[in-house]
């Protein structure tokens, strides 16, 4: 009868245990996780074609209305990448922006029908993100219509913080639309070297903080680099999303509005020439 009772008192000390003790933060199993976006996608081909084939879930970024934006924008979507527009925005250096530039001065009917314009143009998209914009993304009105704008086509926003001043990411949130910032540049300066120190940036903010989030480019040393390291990364302990799976992982019981682009921008999409991948020649 004393065993029965010690056995009976052990198992509730036990069930009181399981229901005390808390489980273990999710956000500490979860493994460090990155992000890699590829900005200007659409300029050269054949690096754009390299990154868009490559069996790794990174996110690509294109720039509206170049050469090459719709057929690649096309076979990244053929190789289930992630697409979102790159849009130009007006900088503090006075840089050219070409198609598709936001600028101070614009009207607000001006500036949100040439967004919008944008949008329809990269098929797929399901973000956005800034070229340059050290400029405009200071700046609260505009800033404020660009949220707007990718709150009625339900797109999320990356800001690639080109400048400490940036206040899109705040208004961003006011006005709920999902959003990420920009932790690492890593290619700024285009060697070898170079890109594997700010990569090691990357895994070390990723490590302490959970996750991170890279913007690179189509340069050639890049897409080398990305090919060496990107198939290191499990082995090494990292998980590799795409901008919306990462937003995902830091909002896991959050709705991102934007896992598909709406069905009338996939309806709209222009028809795209073929484009040979060895010389990304028109035929």
């Amino acid at each position: 009868m004393l065993c029965e009772r010690q056995h009976s008192l052990l198992i509730c000390l036990l069930a009181v245990l399981l229901l005390t003790v808390r489980p273990a933060d999710a956000a500490s199993q979860q493994q460090p996780t990155i992000a890699i976006i590829i900005d200007d996608m659409g300029h050269n081909y054949q690096t754009g074609y390299e990154l868009a084939a490559l069996p790794y879930p990174i996110t690509l970024s294109f720039l509206p209305g170049r050469r090459f934006t719709l057929a690649l924008a096309e076979f990244a979507a053929s190789q289930n990448k992630e697409i979102m527009l790159h849009v130009p925005m007006e900088n503090t250096q006075g840089i050219a922006l070409g198609i598709g530039a936001l600028k101070r001065g614009m009207t607000e009917a001006d500036f949100k029908e040439s967004l919008n314009q944008s949008i329809s143009a990269i098929p797929y998209a399901v973000g956005l993100n800034n070229h340059m914009g050290s400029l405009l993304t200071a700046d609260n009105e505009a800033m404020r219509w660009v949220m707007e704008t990718l709150q009625s086509n339900r797109l999320y926003f990356v800001d690639s913080r080109t400048t400490a001043k940036s206040v899109a990411a705040r208004l961003a949130s006011r006005f709920g639309i999902p959003n990420l910032v920009r932790d690492v540049f890593l290619d700024h300066e285009q060697s070898y070297g170079y890109i594997r120190s700010q990569f090691r940036k990357l895994l070390a903010h990723a490590r302490e903080h959970g996750s991170a989030i890279a913007i690179a480019h189509p340069h050639r040393v890049t897409t080398e680099f990305l090919k060496e390291h990107l198939p290191e990364l499990d082995q090494q302990g990292f998980a590799l999303a795409t901008a919306s799976g990462l937003w995902q992982i830091k909002h896991p019981v959050a709705h991102m509005h934007a896992t598909t682009p709406p069905a009338s921008r996939i309806a709209q999409r222009r028809c795209v020439p073929s484009v040979t991948p060895d010389t990304g020649a028109v035929k």
